[in-house]
């Protein structure tokens, strides 16, 4: 009898153990806990640190080399001197595949949850950040990157022409993708406020830099692909106003914060290069007061109009018998902009385009509404007179047009120095000062860190590039 009530115990136990398996997943669910992050809580984050990155970037590393601004007082050594250190490109490695990290998670969420607006978005994004970082270095671990739960810690690196063909395919296929109908659902972006036609913009607008890009590459067939873009703007709509414009605008109110911990350090010890005033002299460009302080006499004691310092220059300090202009605090101080892609850099592309294809009249005015766009992007009221002066004028020459992109790419990460390597304008004075034979650095040096942990994969690649140095020319350059 006694068996005859353990062995009903013992079902019984089994039955309750059973029972309590199959709902234990269900009754140990919190239900007021996502268990399934939304790829749009990934938004903000990566707009807001990747802009913000990009714009210290342009400050300490661009400025320097394409002469906007420079240290003061400044003996020896510092970017404008080509003074460019084997850890230079450190944080921009390290940075920018942090960030991908989170874009990768956030794409694999938007696919997930059937999401097509922030997959698309996720495209563009990681189209962005991979094409500034492999025009910083080259070729770059990309089919294999961001792979460490996978168990990839040493990735192959991509060869920059492959980069490119993935990135705009990417950008090709987020536009198809994209459903205006649909809304975003989560919060409100940074950027453009959860408007999806505002994404599809810019997604396009980025592929048109990217074709312009690889304009040397003529295999590539890129500029006739931009031309399909322009001419056919409801497939293919791109920014039309600064309003649409991809610029962060920070208010200073968290989370929409200030990059610069400490406004003064923007302007300690600093002083605005002499090309970058001159040129706007030359312009009488009401960008100036924007941009820049006046710079004083010997004594201190009285403004003498904007005029800046020769990058690169040899010899004392003390050659200098003003105070040189300075940037201007307000440029970092909130509310502020930050600028990932502006209205004024679409319309010099197209200004490019038609100067390409001897279509003087659309590239002339194509060139006077980007002019235009970038002063008033700044809060500049446009002179009725701006394009009478004969320095201003469009003179149907791709120096002129690259002059004022030089410009319109103010504070723009590292497009300032992009668009000279690939068109070698504008042409910037050499000093004695300069080091590197005078001759403008084309590239980061990857890492110390990437050479001593992933060697093998380091040495394939600078096998294939010719090198490792300040001086290689990166695919699309060639």
């Amino acid at each position: 009898m006694k068996n005859k009530i353990s062995i009903t115990l013992s079902l019984l136990m089994l039955l309750f153990m059973a029972s309590c398996t199959k709902d234990f997943e269900s009754v140990n669910t919190d239900p007021n806990r996502v268990n399934k992050i939304s790829p749009g809580t990934l938004l903000n984050p990566i707009i807001y640190e990747v802009s913000s990155f990009n714009m210290r970037k342009a400050d300490d590393f661009t400025f320097g080399l394409m002469q906007d601004m420079l240290p003061f007082p400044s003996v020896a050594g510092g970017v404008h001197r080509y003074d460019i250190t084997e850890t230079a490109g450190n944080s921009t490695w390290s940075t920018y595949y942090r960030w991908l990290t989170n874009v990768k998670e956030m794409y694999n969420s938007a696919v997930e949850q059937k999401d097509p607006n922030y997959q698309a978005i996720a495209m563009t994004l990681n189209a962005m950040i991979y094409s500034t970082l492999t025009d910083c270095f080259g070729d770059i671990p990309m089919e294999e990157a961001t792979k460490g739960d996978e168990g990839i810690f040493r990735p192959k690196f991509t060869t920059q022409q492959k980069v490119y063909e993935k990135i705009i395919a990417d950008l090709d296929s987020a536009n198809n993708l994209y459903v205006t109908t649909r809304s975003m659902i989560y919060g409100t972006d940074m950027l453009f406020a959860n408007n999806v036609s505002s994404w599809k913009r810019f997604t396009n607008s980025l592929q048109m830099r990217l074709l312009m890009r690889l304009s040397k590459r003529t295999e590539m067939g890129t500029l006739a692909k931009l031309r399909i873009i322009i001419d056919n703007p409801v497939k293919y709509p791109v920014f039309t106003s600064n309003d649409q414009a991809a610029i962060l605008k920070l208010s200073g109110v968290t989370p929409f914060v200030s990059p610069w911990g400490r406004a003064i350090d923007f302007t300690t010890f600093r002083a605005a290069g002499l090309f970058f005033t001159d040129n706007l002299n030359d312009f009488n460009d009401p960008r100036r007061a924007r941009w820049l302080t006046q710079a004083r006499n010997k004594l201190n004691n009285a403004n003498i109009g904007y005029k800046g310092i020769p990058a690169g220059y040899a010899g004392s300090d003390n050659q200098f018998d003003y105070v040189p202009s300075n940037k201007n605090i307000a440029l970092v101080t909130a509310p502020m902009s930050v600028v990932l892609m502006s209205y004024a850099e679409v319309e010099l592309i197209r200004a490019e385009l038609e100067f390409r294809n001897n279509n003087t009249a659309a590239a002339k005015a194509a060139y006077e509404r980007g002019v235009k766009a970038s002063v008033e992007q700044w809060g500049a009221v446009m002179p009725a007179d701006y394009f009478t002066n004969v320095k201003a004028a469009y003179n149907n020459t791709l120096e002129r047009i690259m002059l004022q992109k030089y410009y319109a790419l103010y504070f723009t990460d590292f497009q300032q120095w992009f668009e000279y390597r690939r068109t070698g304008f504008p042409i910037m004075p050499v000093a004695d000062g300069m080091l590197n034979n005078k001759v403008m650095p084309v590239r980061y040096r990857y890492p110390p860190a990437v050479q001593s942990t992933n060697t093998e994969n380091y040495n394939q690649a600078v096998q294939a590039m010719g090198g490792d140095n300040i001086n290689i020319k990166v695919w699309w350059e060639k």
